[in-house]
């Protein structure tokens, strides 16, 4: 729940830096999210198909962070304002 969470609270920030900064959070999240599953498999609460489907989904989520930061840090050309 942390991931989304981070997310939908960082886009609300209004600016690329604040929403780059959550996104970072949100990729703890996602090492965290991994330990859990570890542990849940271990004390065999998740079997190890079950394990082996959400750590994949994890892990697809944590590339789609890498990206969506990458781009938000990526320079954009300043908008001019039509008076300008």
């Amino acid at each position: 729940m942390s991931i989304p969470a981070n997310i939908v609270e960082g886009s609300a920030k209004g600016n690329d830096k604040e929403f780059v900064r959550f996104l970072r959070i949100s990729l703890g999240s996602t090492s965290e999210l991994e330990y859990h599953l570890i542990a849940a498999r271990d004390c065999r609460v998740v079997g190890a198909t079950d394990f082996h489907a959400l750590t994949a989904q994890t892990i697809e989520v944590r590339k789609m962070l890498h990206g969506l930061i990458r781009n938000l840090k990526h320079e954009r050309p300043p908008v001019k304002s039509p008076s300008s």
